[in-house]
């Protein structure tokens, strides 16, 4: 890299590349990119000083940023094949990486602490970082959310260590070598890249056995036996309740409508934690994130305060309204397993509300491939408003619409509708608590539906 001096990103408004184009911008670099779609958060980086266009034409790309002997190209999967710009530097013969071959470029001789699972991976490592530097770590993390914490999902340290969320989309994390290594959770999804279960299962064993030699693996409990036998690298457990973990939660309770519980391990017992974070399964998502500092060799005296003003993720169990006779969360929910945690979560804080959810699938391959898990999983709602399927990098699958999953929801009150119809709806209709739930531009809608909401 050191012969480079400007960074080119396809995807720049990516959560993944996005924290890349500021890490080389607070490094120095001269940093500029392309993204279809302008957002929040490519008019903060504009507003950091990073150049972007909206159309994918070479014409737009810098003239400054078109020599190959100085620029590098960072791009997203997501993009497509046939993009005009992409071609350019490929033709051009400019050094191109995706952004998990950078991620390991940067962190191959670093300590890092690595988070991969197909859930969690997000907020446990915002945890972590958050912890990290309560305990006078001063790390680097690149993070798949923004964190409410510095409102960006890039922080820059001076110690050598990095956290990084390790994307089992595209198998990147296999780019990954960390020192320590965190698994949440190996459910299927992806299957348009992995098409089945078991070679998902295969990515996750060999991400597991490039921990660093004399590194640690740290596992979810409910997935333990899976990796027991494909790693050499010191093996470690957690879990919410069960003790014959190695870090484990206890004493669990709900104190002024915050998550207090006690850490334990074989050799630890510290009490009192406090999450405000909600959710039950933050709380194992928080068992994680503390456990893996830990195992990095941090200092325990006052980790029991570490949390208390760990504020979350955007878009993660994420509170809009909170008022006695009306709640609206919002949440990045778009896998079955996820659902089931949000709603469930949502069920035990509030069991006398009458709970509405407004989904958007991601993908049409995930709904072709679990259209019936997702009518399972949401039909654990009271309502639902079902929209069309947000197609992010693919193309339209015949006979694969939202409509798969409609027919499979049990409950008698859901309704398929427009994203175009929502605003409207949410006039005409009286809600206690409503749910946005979706990976896809249903982020969007927040905002008008909370102005709505709060006007009625």
């Amino acid at each position: 890299m050191k012969k480079f001096r400007k960074v080119f990103c396809l995807g720049i408004g990516g959560i993944g590349i996005s924290s890349l184009a500021r890490y080389y911008h607070a490094m120095g670099y001269e940093v500029a990119g392309y993204d279809k779609t302008k957002t929040k958060l490519t008019d903060t980086l504009q507003a950091e000083g990073i150049n972007i266009h909206f159309e994918d034409d070479e014409k737009n790309i810098p003239e400054t940023f078109k020599n190959h002997v100085d620029t590098i190209i960072i791009y997203t999967p997501a993009i497509p094949k046939n993009s005009e710009e992409l071609n350019f530097f490929r033709n051009e013969q400019f050094k191109i990486y995706k952004r998990a071959e950078i991620l390991g470029l940067i962190t191959r001789d670093k300590n890092s602490i690595a988070v991969a699972g197909t859930h969690a991976k997000t907020t446990v490592s915002s945890m972590i970082a958050h912890i990290c530097t309560k305990q006078k770590i001063d790390c680097t993390a690149f993070l798949g959310g923004i964190s409410k914490s510095n409102n960006s999902n890039l922080m820059i340290g001076k110690d050598n260590c990095y956290v990084l969320e390790a994307d089992e989309f595209d198998r990147s994390f296999l780019q990954l070598y960390p020192e320590i290594a965190v698994i949440t959770s190996m459910d299927p999804d992806h299957l348009d890249i992995y098409e089945n279960k078991l070679n998902l299962q295969k990515a996750f064993f060999k991400f597991a056995s490039q921990v660093k030699e004399g590194g640690k693996l740290l596992i979810n409990f409910k997935i333990k036996q899976e990796f027991e036998k494909h790693t050499n690298a010191k093996f470690y457990t957690y879990s919410i309740d069960n003790e014959n973990a190695d870090f484990w939660a206890k004493n669990i309770r709900i104190k002024n409508s915050v998550y207090v519980f006690d850490f334990v391990s074989q050799n630890i017992e510290i009490k009192d934690f406090e999450l405000k974070m909600p959710g039950i399964i933050n709380v194992e998502n928080a068992i994680a994130a503390l456990s893996a500092v830990v195992l990095f060799d941090a200092n325990t005296s006052n980790l029991n305060t570490s949390l208390k003003d760990f504020e979350g993720i955007n878009r993660r169990f994420d509170y809009q309204i909170k008022e006695e006779n009306l709640v609206f969360i919002d949440d990045y929910a778009h896998h079955p397993q996820e659902l089931i945690e949000t709603i469930t979560s949502v069920k035990k804080l509030f069991p006398k509300k009458t709970i509405s959810g407004i989904f958007q699938p991601h993908l049409f391959s995930r709904t072709k491939d679990f259209y019936k898990e997702f009518a399972e999983s949401l039909s654990l709602l009271d309502e639902l408003f079902l929209l069309d399927i947000y197609p992010a990098r693919e193309e339209a699958i015949e006979n694969v619409s939202s409509k798969l999953i409609f027919d499979e929801v049990k409950i008698e009150n859901k309704h398929l509708c427009s994203k175009n119809d929502i605003i409207e709806i949410i006039k005409k209709n009286k809600f206690e608590l409503l749910l946005t739930l979706g990976a896809g531009d249903i982020d969007k809608l927040v905002e008008p539906i909370k102005n709505v909401l709060l006007k009625k």
